[in-house]
């Protein structure tokens, strides 16, 4: 796979998962706050693998 190929689905991904934040805010903040990490986690990976 080509750099910016995983680089895009790990956005796609963090994109997601900031979905799910938005979608369970208001029922079960803490799965909100474990989901807003790995959307953090994801995204950040996708800028430091285009950045290596």
């Amino acid at each position: 796979m080509s750099k910016e190929i995983v680089a895009v689905l790990l956005l796609a991904l963090g994109g997601f998962l900031i979905g799910g934040v938005y979608s369970t805010w208001k029922t079960a903040k803490f799965m909100a706050g474990v989901l807003g990490v790995a959307a953090l986690l994801a995204i950040g990976g996708a800028i430091a693998w285009l950045a290596s």
